[in-house]
């Protein structure tokens, strides 16, 4: 026969009650590095936040100016309108120099043709290639990151009293304008800051801040985009935006077929 366990005294009783609410509470204290951590916003919706920041997300209407300047040469300047729906579908046409006039960009999906009047069909170019000074046509034809590029999020840095968040964009597909980019939002309204483009070989090719903000097309966004040489940081070209504003634009103007329309 097993023997009965004395009953406790008072004091022991008393002492093993404070002892299991001591555990308890070592266990709760413990419990929140366990469970799950709070749901934050993903890097997908920093980059498409900052871009319905940098450009409405309907249809728009914009007038750009490029001034490009580069040591012991003059400033070039060049004048474009910019007619865009989405980040699929956009048509740039040169309004200076009046030797360039005529001239047109179209960008649909993910190809761009030029159109020059001296031309009877429209070439296809590269998203790569250089427009002007240090802008690519990528720049200014398709210049939402959102699609594009496969964006981690790297952390947050402090800039000048300033916190911003830091991404890594790397391309989604072959193709687009540059194969990594490094970009910080503002964490507080996901305006962007600053963006380094970076080629497949991992060379810096271009730094561009965002500046000048004023609310234009009810957004208050960077109207002025300065773009700096990545290699001899000597060459430069600073893009301002004016004229901003919402537009309703069929499909049928973002064909190849109304180009000779345009240019006339």
């Amino acid at each position: 026969m097993s023997k009965k366990k004395p009953p406790l005294t008072r004091p022991l009783l008393v002492t093993t009650i404070l002892l299991k609410i001591f555990t308890w509470g070592l266990i709760g204290q413990a419990l929140p590095s366990f469970a799950a951590p709070k749901t934050e916003i993903t890097p997908e919706q920093i980059v498409e936040k900052a871009d319905h920041i940098r450009f409405p997300a309907e249809g728009f209407q914009v007038d750009v100016k490029i001034t490009s300047t580069k040591p012991g040469h003059d400033p070039e300047v060049r004048k474009y309108r910019i007619l865009s729906k989405g980040n699929d579908r956009t048509l740039l046409m040169t309004t200076a120099p009046a030797i360039d006039k005529g001239t047109i960009l179209l960008m649909r999906d993910h190809d761009l043709w030029a159109f020059l009047p001296s031309l009877s069909q429209p070439v296809r170019l590269p998203l790569s290639a250089r427009l002007t000074g240090e802008v690519s046509n990528g720049d200014i034809a398709r210049a939402n990151f959102t699609g594009d590029y496969e964006p981690t999020l790297l952390g947050t840095e402090k800039i000048e009293q300033q916190v911003y968040y830091t991404l890594e964009l790397n391309a989604a597909r072959r193709g687009v304008t540059y194969h990594r980019v490094l970009y910080w939002v503002h964490k507080a309204n996901f305006r962007p800051h600053k963006a380094e483009f970076y080629s497949l070989s991992n060379r810096l090719i271009k730094t561009v801040h965002y500046q000048a903000y004023k609310k234009i097309a009810g957004e208050v966004r960077p109207t002025r985009l300065e773009m700096v040489d990545g290699l001899t940081r000597k060459g430069r070209s600073v893009m301002e935006y004016s004229n901003m504003r919402l537009r309703e634009l069929p499909d049928k103007v973002f064909t190849k077929q109304y180009l000779k329309k345009l240019s006339k």
